[in-house]
């Protein structure tokens, strides 16, 4: 089951992208995260992983599972009988604008039942997360 949220963004992909790639600096830019803490050092890549904590949530562990320049980010975690992966999909727009798409997959045993319970709730959430990377991007004074 896959939920996602597209918005174009009034600002360069680029921008969009460094705001992307700042992990740590999410929970300024969204109330759906409360921590993000990296645990490898350099430069985001696959392999690398962080601890994000999200409000009414236990800490968990993502995994870099793909990653190309400018275009798509993409993460994992899993809990038991869960997978979710989680991407960031960055494209030109016109008139140098971003449409952003953030897309949640869940897989594994309880992905049906988690994605009837959460659905709503889960497209909220990237809903918000896309809303706080708009407007970090779109008041970046360059």
């Amino acid at each position: 089951m896959a939920i996602s949220h597209e918005l174009i963004i009034d600002a360069p992909v680029e921008r969009v992208w460094n705001l992307t790639m700042d992990v740590e600096a999410w929970p300024d830019t969204t109330p759906t995260m409360t921590a993000v803490e990296r645990l490898d050092d350099g430069p985001l890549q696959p392999g690398s992983r962080a601890r994000i904590k999200q409000p009414g949530q236990p800490a968990r562990v993502w995994t870099v599972t793909a990653l190309e320049p400018e275009s798509l980010f993409v993460w994992e975690t899993r809990a038991a009988g869960l997978r979710m992966t989680a991407s960031h999909r960055l494209a030109a727009a016109g008139d140098g604008r971003c449409r952003n798409t953030l897309e949640i997959e869940l897989a594994g045993p309880l992905a049906g039942v988690v994605g009837r319970l959460l659905g709503r709730r889960l497209l909220k959430t990237i809903a918000t997360e896309n809303e706080g990377f708009r407007r970090a991007a779109e008041t970046v004074h360059s």
